[in-house]
């Protein structure tokens, strides 16, 4: 697994968050936005941008620009800490290449299973026929 570093290239914003806090959600902006515009991206080449846009196209603005968040912890260190974990997983996932299927026949003895298995049912419909 391949690491990227683009942390350089991304864009932080902070604002007040949804998540458990109490008095704390209303005065500490605790939530953060992580943005990181793809077409403009001076690391990554433009196969991997294509890559990126076409894999990631319901997580990305028109613009090209993806859109991250964490709020899930009462500080803000530790919710920029899980965005950018979030981050490099969901990037470095979407860059690997998705191996080919090889094409294969199934193999003698599972012919042979198949084919026992279709007896059987035929048996079990020829006891259910009325003798007469």
């Amino acid at each position: 697994m391949q690491k990227y570093d683009l942390i350089s290239e991304v864009m932080f914003s902070d604002s007040r968050s949804q998540g458990p806090g109490g008095q704390n959600v209303n005065k500490v902006n605790t939530r953060i936005e992580l943005r990181f515009n793809i077409p403009e991206s001076r690391l990554l080449t433009q196969e991997q941008k294509d890559l990126l846009l076409n894999k990631l196209s319901g997580r990305i603005t028109k613009d090209g620009v993806l859109i991250l968040s964490s709020q899930s912890e009462r500080s803000q260190i530790r919710n920029k800490k899980m965005v950018i974990d979030k981050f490099n997983i969901l990037i470095t996932n979407s860059l690997q290449k998705k191996k080919p299927r090889i094409k294969t026949k199934p193999g003698k003895s599972a012919i042979e299973k198949r084919l026992e298995e279709k007896k059987i049912v035929g048996r079990k419909k020829e006891y259910r026929k009325k003798l007469f």
